[in-house]
Order: C-alpha cells, then structure tokens, then sequence
C-alpha cells in the first residue's frame, strides 16, 4: 500500500486515531476522533474514512461493535511518515546523563545504569548491548600473569575500549617469556581489525620460534580472545513496567518475553543486524521472534571510534513512538560521547 495514495483526510484521522490509542488502549470510534480533535468534519465523514483506512489494512475492529485500532502496517505508515519526534527538553536531557553516570564510567557500569534508565523512564523494557570489537582496529595486547597456571589477557582497541579474559595454560611461563611473546604479538597483530585477526591469527604466528606452548594457546583461544559471545553483552530491566500495560495482564505474554531475552545471543545478533548504524525500529510481525510479534522494538547504535553497539526498548506496538524514539536516539548519543571521552570536558 503506497502511502502516497492516502489523501490528507486519510492521513490526518489516521494519525489522530493512533495518536488517541496510544494514549488510551481503547478502540477508537468515530465520534471520539470527531469530538477530541476537532477536525472540522462529521461524525458519519470520519466514519467513512475509517471504513476506507480498513479497506487499506491500516486499522482494523476487534470486534464488531467496537472502535477501531491500528494494525502493523498503520504503525509503519505513522512511524515512517505521519509523526515528528517530540523535542526534549534540557531537564530531560540531563536527567538522562546525569543517570548513564551514576555507577561510574566504565562499560559494564554504563551499559547497565542506561538499560535501567530507559526502562525507568520509557516504562518499557530498556535493553543495551555491549561494542561489537570485532570491527575494532587492535591498538595493543597485553600478556598478564595472575596465577601461576593463568595469564590475563587485555586486548585494547584504537578507540581506547578494552576487553579482558582469562586463560589456563598448562604450565606456569615467566613474566618475561610473557613479555617477549606479548611484544612479537603486537609487532604483528597491531593496526588489523579484531575479526581479521581471528581469522588469520594461526598463519600469522605460526613461525614465530621459541614459542610453541604460547603460540598453541593464541591459536586454540582465537574465538575466546578475538570474539565476544554476544549473550555476555546484553543487558535487560524492566520487566516490572511491561506488567502494567496492559497488552501484558497475561503473565504468559511476559514469559514468552523472557524466554527471548534468556537466548542473548538470537536477540542481540537481531537487534545489532537491523541497522548498522541510526535509529531503526521494528514493529509487530516485523519481529523474528514470535514470542515478541504483539511488540515493538525501537533501537539506535552509538559509536566509539569505529566500534558500535546498540541500545533499545522493547513494549508494546502500542508505545508513544514520538517521545521513545527521541530518548533512544538521544541516550545513544549520550552514550557514544561518555565512551570516546568527550563528556569528560564537560565535567
């Protein structure tokens, strides 16, 4: 269905029986659209159009005697053409930077304060997902003994953000065996992205002498140190909101949610997969996961350098998509400026 086939009046009823929805949950009839806008036309005029936006599959009556809702589709139709994100205002704006801070600066501590703090303040499910480093540049590797059978290591990207593990060997190894092995590592390794590395550490080591155990330990661990697993990066809150909506009085709906989030891996590879980059919102059956067709999910990246990651909400297909996408987008902002360092010349 084009859009552009839509007249003005099509266009405006259904952006005020959306609009109503939203804010009410209730079927929309045609006497409520004509008394709370205001629009200059009949009751029997706006019936009428409501008939033909039905015909069109933009609304539909869940029952017969009832007002109308939008459908997936006349969600799709106001998000991408009818409606203009609302303008935050500065206390907003703060309050929402103020909060990312709150536990300190690092990313663990600031991806979990903003997926609390969109659900805090959206009244939806707030979701964040930790930088994808496979598309980060290698600055350095640092080799660290902690135990004598256990190294640490710290695998540091050009834009400044870190990841850490730790590995068993199978016998202790010198500091400074440690450090040799470290400094042929970053003579090689250094300038190339993390997921060419992964895929090229073996030939790239192979012939490094003196080194066997170490170099059998880099290439055995390549998919540890080189790849995050994707369900350790995602975190989830607000559960507690989406019980007071009332699409979910049903403890079944949140269930089939959580099932969802329990498989990190599946949610965060879809949400990271819909946009590279930007805001990017999916609505209904648009979703992969049937446990999440009646929702909607409002995503952005944010940017560190040339690693990216990506924070969301999830509720309802019937969420004020106005003021959501204008917290997501600016939370993601946020986010990219607190994690390159720029906010620190502010403070």
């Amino acid at each position: 269905m084009a859009f552009e086939n839509l007249n003005e009046r099509e266009k405006q009823v259904l952006y005020n029986l959306i609009n109503y929805y939203i804010e009410s949950a209730d079927p929309v009839g045609s006497r409520v659209i004509a008394n709370r806008f205001r629009m200059g036309i009949s009751s029997a005029t706006i019936r009428n159009t409501l008939q033909d936006l039905e015909e069109l599959g933009l609304v539909q009556q869940p029952h017969t005697s009832a007002g109308r809702i939008p459908t997936d589709i006349g969600y799709r139709v106001y998000v991408d053409y009818l409606f203009k994100p609302d303008t935050l205002t500065t206390a907003e704006k703060d309050k929402i930077r103020k909060s990312i801070l709150k536990e300190g600066r690092g990313i663990n501590e600031i991806l979990g304060q903003t997926c609390r703090v969109l659900g805090d303040i959206t009244n939806q499910l707030g979701v964040t997902i930790g930088p994808r480093f496979d598309a980060g540049v290698l600055k350095r590797i640092d080799l660290i003994p902690v135990a004598d059978e256990r190294i640490m290591v710290v695998v540091i990207v050009e834009s400044g953000l870190a990841r850490s593990l730790i590995i068993e060997i199978e016998a202790a190894i010198t500091e400074k065996v440690l450090k040799e092995f470290e400094k042929v590592l970053n003579e090689r390794l250094a300038g190339l992205t993390l997921g060419h590395i992964k895929e090229t550490v073996s030939e790239r080591v192979a012939d490094v002498a003196g080194h066997g155990r170490l170099i059998k330990l880099i290439i055995d661990s390549k998919e540890k140190i080189w790849a995050e697993k994707r369900s350790e990066d995602i975190h989830v809150s607000g559960t507690d909101k989406l019980l007071v909506q009332p699409e979910f009085a049903r403890i079944e709906k949140i269930s089939e949610i959580i099932k969802v989030l329990e498989d990190g891996t599946s949610l965060s590879e879809f949400i990271k997969g819909a946009d590279e980059e930007g805001l990017f919102i999916t609505i209904g059956h648009e979703n992969k996961f049937r446990q999440i067709m009646d929702c909607s999910l409002v995503t952005s990246s944010y940017r560190v350098g040339n690693v990216t990651g990506s924070i969301g909400i999830i509720g309802p297909t019937r969420m004020p998509y106005r003021k959501l996408v204008s917290i997501v987008e600016y939370t993601a902002r946020t986010i990219s400026e607190v994690l390159s360092g720029i906010d620190k010349k502010r403070d």
